[in-house]
């Protein structure tokens, strides 16, 4: 049931309850739901996204063969977030001297465009393994360091900022993670899946970190052609970015995005006043943090406050759009779903 209630959302056809999805990294939460362990046990996780009625998994794929076996890469090092911390990496290392090394920097040439035939091939091989071990749910395909995070992975977020401001020449080392991203962009349009997540982080919490002008010249457009590619394949296309991006909403409708994924720091309200009717929109007002450190009132008033806005919007998916970490209390987990689950009804 939970798949269909998935596609019918992404159609727009009203399911009778709310869509859900979950980006979750809490074990204890996995543990408390359906009594496995995911660190041990293979089939923790499907257990829990049947138990929660997950009707669509978040999942992307940038190829066979990471970029750090094919070129440079920046290690920013890595905060816990993981249970126990086992995600934690203190080394830093960024392998370009100066900022010229980065303006002058080819993706394509650095990294390289793998086979397309054999890209196809594996694209599709993911994609039918991982729907055939989770039939209940939307598995989808998806790119993850499209443009603005192929920049963070290669350059790390000092270097990226030092290029920038030298627009000019920033743009053309964009053009080449967007050469790059259009290769694997292509593949995936050749695979049989339904729906397509585009993920790139292009701003942060706080808003853009470039001119907004920029990213009006330099990314979205390339977005548009990147999406078309997938449409004429008709693929739905669901655009994903951290960060607070209102501002940027309707460029992202007009490049041609089938739906929005995004954190509770963008607006709903503007969202759902312009798009929900049209679009899919996957999100809430519940942020991560009123999990973790809120009561249960306020939960449950950010809960509410989504669904006032969300019944009406045919392809709406309910989320905590910001994640469930490790470090949200499993009570205070439970006590969401619990209450979201008996008030999704349409």
């Amino acid at each position: 049931m939970s798949y269909t209630i998935g596609m019918q959302a992404i159609r727009r056809q009203s399911p009778e309850r709310l869509a859900h999805t979950e980006y979750c990294s809490n074990y204890a939460l996995v543990r408390a739901v359906t009594g496995k362990d995911p660190a041990k046990d293979p089939d923790a996780w499907r257990a829990f996204h049947d138990a929660w009625q997950i009707d669509l998994l978040w999942v992307t794929n940038d190829g066979p063969v990471s970029w750090a076996q094919r070129g440079r890469v920046t290690d920013m090092g890595h905060a816990e977030f993981l249970e126990g911390g086992v995600d934690r990496r203190d080394s830093v290392y960024c392998p370009f001297r100066d900022v010229e090394e980065v303006l002058n920097f080819d993706a394509v040439e650095e990294y390289g465009l793998p086979d397309m035939d054999e890209l196809v091939q594996y694209y599709e091989e993911c994609y039918r393994r991982g729907q055939a071990e989770n039939p209940n749910q939307i598995y989808t395909g998806g790119y993850y360091k499209t443009i603005v995070s192929g920049a963070i992975e290669a350059f790390g977020w000092d270097m990226l900022l030092e290029a920038a401001a030298d627009r000019q020449r920033f743009d053309r080392v964009l053009e080449s993670f967007y050469r790059l991203s259009l290769h694997h962009y292509q593949a995936w349009a050749k695979t049989s899946i339904e729906v397509f997540i585009c993920h790139d982080d292009m701003v942060w919490s706080q808003g853009p970190f470039m001119h907004p002008d920029f990213y009006r010249s330099a990314i979205f457009p390339r977005y548009a052609r990147l999406w078309q590619v997938l449409h004429e394949a008709g693929k739905v296309v669901l655009y994903c970015s951290d960060g607070t991006w209102t501002e940027f909403v309707d460029d992202i409708a007009q490049a041609g995005a089938d739906g929005f994924i995004f954190e509770p720091t963008t607006s709903l309200d503007y969202v759902v006043e312009r798009y929900g009717k049209t679009h899919v929109i996957v999100g809430s007002k519940v942020d991560a943090r009123t999990l973790t450190f809120g009561t249960r009132e306020q939960i449950q008033w950010e809960i509410d406050e989504t669904l006032r806005l969300a019944k009406d919007c045919p392809g709406f998916m309910f989320a905590v759009g910001n994640h469930i970490p490790s470090n949200v209390p499993v009570d205070n987990a439970l006590f969401y779903y619990d209450y979201l689950s008996r008030h999704w009804w349409r």
